[in-house]
């Protein structure tokens, strides 16, 4: 497994990848309403990401699914784990959950981040999910700190997401970012024996739980990109870009230290 691990001025470079990538999910927070459709906050996205002189990072990407990923942003609606892809005819109504998942390539260097919004007053157990979700992230990150074993990351994400009554998908992990969008290590989110490499000065990851309200199962969906929870229950997904110093987790892509999204 080859660790690429990146120098101070690197990681300052990703900086300031994941704070555009903070400033357009803030847009998109703003912006995401009943009655809007997840082309007009893709179309958004992309302007304000060309903008600012990035590329947006997934849009033409080869990854899992049938084609190119046509699109800057992934949307993903209530049983929609991952990969959705906006459209006109997909309007925001009340009491939908939207996941929010977006990168940029700017001076070389990747960023990478998601959130899932409530959409108008949700109900009860989507505000519990959505919160329970960025918990786990917030300990997760705690968790990456040099000498502690990416083991640690899920351990701690499953250990809290299921003591709520809900589960973690094990189909889609975290991983490295920095050059390219997907490098080593893989980050599990989930207790796992085969991902126990040490954390180390240097090293930049993506952490991304995504969490169900049933079942951890997950399937793909006709256009072949999105996926969806296999018992159609409500899914969440957070993620920051993390930089692991000597003096702890650095959250690349939080707009303000301390702030919770």
């Amino acid at each position: 497994m080859s660790i690429y691990i990146k120098s101070e001025a690197e990681i300052a470079v990703m900086r300031r990848a994941d704070i555009l990538v903070a400033e357009v999910l803030k847009a998109m927070r703003e912006h995401a309403r009943p009655g809007v459709s997840t082309l007009d906050l893709d179309r958004l996205a992309e302007k304000l990401t060309r903008e600012a002189g990035a590329q947006p990072a997934f849009l033409g990407y080869h990854g899992a699914g049938p084609y190119p990923f046509p699109a800057s942003l992934c949307t993903s609606i209530n049983e929609e784990v991952v990969h959705g892809i906006p459209s006109a005819e997909r309007k925001l109504k009340e009491g939908d959950i939207l996941s929010v998942d977006f990168g940029v390539l700017l001076d070389g260097f990747y960023g990478d981040a998601a959130v899932t919004i409530p959409i108008g007053v949700v109900s009860s157990t989507a505000a519990q999910l959505l919160q329970v979700t960025q918990q786990a992230l917030e300990l997760a990150i705690a968790k990456a700190t040099a000498g502690n074993r990416i083991a640690d990351i899920g351990a701690v994400i499953q250990d809290h997401v299921e003591a709520a009554g809900f589960s973690v998908v094990r189909d889609f992990v975290g991983h490295g970012i920095g050059r390219a969008l997907h490098e080593e290590p893989q980050i599990p989110h989930y207790r796992s024996t085969g991902h126990n490499e040490r954390l180390r000065p240097g090293m930049t990851i993506a952490i991304e739980p995504m969490v169900n309200e049933g079942t951890w199962k997950v399937e793909a969906g006709a256009d072949g990109w999105t996926q969806l929870t296999k018992d159609r229950k409500l899914s969440a997904h957070f993620e920051h870009s993390v930089a692991v110093s000597l003096n702890g987790p650095v959250v690349l892509s939080r707009l303000e230290e301390g702030e919770q999204r």
